[in-house]
């Protein structure tokens, strides 16, 4: 049997075409999908994981995936395992890749102070003479290296998901025997393959807002909360700017029954001509504190008869 130029031709494509794809599968194979973090983040959407895959596979092949929030790269990293044929791109805004980077040390130091620590009972108070035998190892790391990764290390020394960025924070702390016990994975290939950049989620969203077939994932700090290393406190406003980047647009957006977000648009949906009624008040305010780490500011909002006819007419 002699096969013609034109035969061999479509042979030799269906070849590279089946070559591509079995390398395709086997690097999707081999690589192994974390379905939490390497490290801790507050935030993380671990539980929403599997439901999270199965959305993954309900979009087009030419399909650009914009994690707007990156966070700790879960949810670009779990895309791009189940799409390694769409390009995904991780805002690392908070410098994950950092904290990765320091897995190793990370490990050394978690080690050493295990050691310090052993006849501390554990989930009980570190104190006195072996308190200042950590704070002596931490201090030495970070003068040696120049860098420690305290969220970290703060889930090893800290109660009820607490955290801290620096050790002069961590010092003001109580500190807990609640020490990982075996070293975190040093997770080489967690961002492989994914598009990363470093900048506040409207730049991005600029960015890539006029590609056919994107899809922003949207995971926004929690409301009213310094999360993360995001270097701002978002407000209710802060909030509402995100929806912006929804209209028009394919998503996948993550919130809580904390942000009650849900509720008001629903109600601005059903009230749609109410507008700002605090729009012309004034406004006096009050700071007040509920204990050392707890302020909040109460506020009056008021308008006067003569006022009020002035804005009717």
């Amino acid at each position: 049997m002699y096969l013609t130029a034109e035969s061999t031709n479509v042979f030799r494509y269906f070849s590279l075409l089946l070559e591509n794809f079995a390398t395709v599968f086997k690097q999707n194979e081999m690589r192994k999908m974390y379905l939490s973090a390497p490290l801790p983040f507050v935030g993380q959407k671990r539980m929403f994981a599997k439901e999270f895959i199965k959305v993954l596979r309900q979009f087009p092949n030419s399909t650009v995936f914009v994690d707007l929030f990156g966070g700790s790269g879960l949810l670009s990293h779990i895309a791009k395992c189940v799409r390694p044929d769409a390009t995904v791109v991780y805002n690392d805004f908070d410098n994950y890749r950092q904290r990765l980077s320091h897995i190793p040390a990370t490990n050394v130091l978690l080690s050493d102070i295990r050691r310090i620590i052993e006849r501390v009972p554990r989930n009980k108070r570190i104190t006195e003479e072996t308190r200042d035998k950590v704070f002596a190892r931490i201090e030495k790391e970070e003068k040696e290296r120049g860098y420690v990764d305290y969220i970290t290390l703060s889930s090893s020394l800290l109660f009820s998901m607490k955290y801290v960025l620096n050790l002069e924070g961590m010092k003001k702390e109580t500190l807990y025997n609640v020490i990982r016990q075996t070293d975190y994975p040093e997770a080489v290939d967690y961002l492989e393959g994914l598009t990363i950049t470093s900048e506040d989620y409207k730049e991005v969203f600029e960015c890539y807002k006029d590609i056919p077939d994107v899809v922003f994932l949207v995971d926004p700090p929690y409301l009213s909360t310094e999360v993360g290393t995001y270097k701002m406190y978002w407000r209710l406003a802060d909030y509402l700017d995100v929806l912006k980047v929804l209209k028009g647009h394919s998503f996948v957006y993550f919130t809580s029954n904390k942000s009650s977000i849900l509720e008001l648009c629903d109600w601005m949906d059903r009230n749609p001509f109410i507008g700002n009624p605090f729009k012309d008040c004034r406004k006096i305010e009050f700071n007040a504190q509920m204990n050392y780490n707890s302020k909040y500011t109460d506020i009056m909002l008021y308008i006067t008869p003569r006022e009020g006819q002035s804005m009717i007419s």
